[in-house]
């Protein structure tokens, strides 16, 4: 087979990478703004364990049912034209969403059992999940307006956008619950939503038509793409690797908020994750300058080794600055992991099939995780937090790990991070990571390219 060149980026295509990947990171903020504040409203408000552990339950089963689905609608459709719909969409549930929240009777959301709560939870919900859309498309967009020779640095700035986006709404998401419940995020998403739109409208990709494998394509098409999937020695592997770490992150996100407000004060939660989304971005900001590495598979394994041991170093003791010190470093960690599948993705799967294929990986990797968290919330509540507060744990290894329901969080999260460590280390042994790592340094072997990069052009992106 004959070597395909490497075409370089065009002021266009830089242009337009740069203006989408400003807009995602102002969709970002917004989106998590929302998930954020209603995460922080429902604990302060019922100060259930088991409420906020079934936000992060149903949040994850929409993502996961929905992104095979939103892969096809990416790889069927112009990318700009589905980060549009997105945000339409996006900017109607936020309107529903403000008008359940200002119809309620006072008080309606103080019971976790309420109607009115669930309904503004669910639209809500229902409004980040077509954010999704754009978290999806922007990676395909990655391989259709940057060389495949600096797309492992133009992942690292998604994932310094990710960052920024952390911050800002880590920052403000606290303060603006603390200061009018959900009124005021609800009233910023909204504005920012609508400048976001119109920015997207002005935004020119040079985007020449939609590729696809078949003359007349499927809707969704799950099984050519789980054929594609198959026929890439060690990407099934990869998928179910992160699905089971995914698994294991759904007792974080399970609890993590009611872990950190047990320990400080909603403002300063919501100060210190700002703080700490600067490891996001630094971590985003090394991969943009250095890259991956020749092997992004082996960048991946090593990333999550050192991050679960963190994860369990940092539950020892109920200190914050424990806390703070180890979500640092798990922060900067994040970027190489989500960079790392991304780089590898792009280039071992045809461009054709990337959005589905994207879409896929999502679905299948966080299915595990609504299960973790509809799990862990009952868990914690009803077995480890007694254990650690009037039960066995108290007097077994209370004197030393301390004693409290943060200490049978603490625990879960102990024992999520030990099982997580094993994992990663016998996949670093597995035949599956010599087989992707070979293929990926073979390449995809596929000849389409991607429709605005079918010429020579010029140099471009960050050295």
């Amino acid at each position: 087979m004959t070597e395909k060149t490497d075409p370089l980026a065009t002021p266009t295509h830089l242009r337009a990478f740069y203006h989408l990947l400003t807009n995602t990171l102002i969709t970002s903020v917004i989106n998590f703004t929302m998930w954020f504040a209603i995460t922080f409203y429902v604990y302060l408000e019922t100060k259930s364990v088991f409420a906020v552990s079934l936000i992060a339950g149903l949040y994850l089963v929409a993502t996961a049912s929905t992104g095979i689905w939103f892969g096809s609608l990416v790889d069927h459709h112009k990318k700009k034209t589905m980060m549009i719909v997105s945000n339409i969409a996006s900017l109607f549930l936020y309107i529903t969403s403000f008008a359940i929240y200002q119809s309620a009777e006072p008080g309606a959301f103080k019971d976790p059992a309420s109607v009115s709560l669930w309904a503004l939870v669910v639209t809500l919900m229902l409004g980040v999940i077509a954010g999704n859309i754009r978290g999806i498309a922007m990676p395909t967009l990655v391989t259709i307006l940057i060389p495949e020779s600096k797309r492992d640095k133009a992942n690292g700035l998604v994932g310094t956008a990710s960052g920024v986006s952390f911050l800002v709404t880590s920052v403000i998401s606290g303060f603006l619950v603390a200061a009018g419940g959900m009124l005021y995020a609800l009233l910023l998403g909204l504005g920012i939503l609508v400048v976001s739109l119109i920015h997207l409208f002005l935004v020119s990709v040079p985007e020449k038509g939609i590729a696809h494998l078949e003359g007349a394509p499927k809707k969704i098409d799950l099984k050519g793409t789980y054929k594609i999937v198959r026929g890439v020695p060690g990407l099934m592997a990869l998928i179910l690797f992160s699905t089971f770490n995914n698994f294991l992150g759904g007792v974080f996100m399970a609890l993590m908020d009611a872990y950190g407000l047990s320990l400080v004060s909603v403002q300063v939660w919501g100060l210190l994750w700002g703080v700490l989304s600067t490891g996001f971005i630094i971590g985003g900001l090394v991969i943009a300058k250095v890259g991956l590495g020749k092997n992004p598979v082996r960048a991946l394994l090593l990333s999550n080794i050192v991050l679960w041991a963190v994860s369990i170093i940092f539950p020892l003791q109920a200190s914050i600055i424990l806390l703070a010190g180890g979500m640092f470093i798990y922060m900067c960690l994040i970027p190489y992991i989500e960079a790392s599948e991304q780089t590898i993705l792009q280039k071992v799967v045809p461009f054709e099939r990337q959005g589905r294929v994207f879409g896929f990986a999502q679905s299948v990797e966080q299915a595990a995780s609504p299960l973790t968290a509809f799990l862990i919330g009952p868990i914690a509540q009803f077995i480890f937090i007694p254990f650690m507060t009037t039960g066995f744990g108290v007097q077994a290894i209370g004197s030393w790990f301390g004693t409290g329901p943060d200490r049978g969080m603490a625990l879960v999260f102990i024992i999520a991070a030990v099982i997580g460590l094993i994992a990663t280390v016998i996949a670093f042994r597995s035949k599956q990571y010599k087989q992707l790592s070979k293929r990926y340094a073979e390449g995809h072997g596929d000849d389409s390219s991607p429709p605005a990069l079918d010429q020579p052009v010029q140099e471009g992106l960050v050295q």
